[in-house]
């Protein structure tokens, strides 16, 4: 099991709201100093442009930085999925994120099923394991219904119990639901606050350990230290006033953030 950062842990640092944004191979950089051991680029634009000796320098990179390397995309489309795997051969990627919807289609549970069983094994073909994440515009039990009807274990779970609270979902029941087929952790706390003149919430993130992810439940039901599953630390950071303070922000979260899983793993 390892510990890593995804590209959402410098979602505003690679934003184009800042003046010089980061790209993929500073963000590598950043995670190995950081000490992290794996980079997720997820749903990251331009990805799918770069050229074959663009995606060839990126693994050369990773591999001097010692960084293991995941994928994260959306979509069940058979074509889509195989174009992803084409990638993750290239940049040698044993684990692929995805979602239940594109962003044109959303499938039903029949139609799940059929892409993933077109596709699969190439997954299995490949050695590249598919996680398909928990979030809101799916029930996670749809999800899981289409897992278990695979049931391989090159298809599973990328747990994100934050994601399914906007569904009325519990991040408890959430977590009970999936903890057997788990593959990927996206590891990001999140709190409710009051908005102003108390009406109505705000539904954000925050450093971990500050808000309402029982971590110490999530780790325990899962066990990524025994199961060899990847935790990655994604944010749910608002933009602030500026974005030298937002930029700013978002590092000490990251910092912080990797500070805490650390610890938390060496209490074992």
């Amino acid at each position: 099991m390892a510990i890593g950062l995804s590209t959402y842990s410098f979602f505003w640092r690679a934003s184009e709201r800042v003046t010089r944004p980061l790209d993929l191979p500073m963000m590598l950089q950043q995670t190995a100093e950081l000490g992290a051991g794996v980079f997720q680029i997820c749903d990251y634009k331009g990805l799918e442009a770069l050229s074959p000796r663009a995606l060839l320098e990126l693994k050369h990179q990773a591999d001097d930085l010692g960084l293991i390397l995941e994928l994260g995309t959306r979509g069940l489309e058979t074509a889509h999925l195989r174009k992803y795997l084409d990638i993750a051969r290239t940049l040698d990627v044993r684990l692929l994120r995805s979602m239940f919807n594109s962003n044109t289609h959303q499938p039903t549970l029949d139609e799940a099923v059929w892409l993933l069983e077109t596709v699969m094994p190439s997954f299995v073909e490949q050695d590249v394991k598919l996680a398909l994440e928990t979030y809101e515009q799916v029930p996670t039990s749809r999800i899981m219904q289409a897992i278990e009807r695979i049931d391989s274990p090159w298809l599973g779970i990328c747990l994100d119990p934050g994601n399914c609270v906007a569904a009325l979902e519990h991040p408890k029941d959430v977590i009970d639901m999936t903890a057997s087929r788990v593959l990927n952790l996206h590891v990001k706390d999140f709190s409710f606050s009051r908005r102003d003149g108390w009406v109505g919430f705000t539904f954000a993130g925050c450093p971990m350990g500050e808000g309402l992810l029982d971590y110490d439940y999530m780790r325990g039901k899962v066990q990524p230290d025994h199961k060899h599953i990847n935790q990655i630390i994604e944010h749910w950071l608002p933009w602030q006033l500026d974005a030298a303070s937002t930029c700013a922000m978002e590092d000490q979260w990251t910092r912080h953030n990797l500070n805490y899983l650390n610890a938390k793993q060496s209490e074992e």
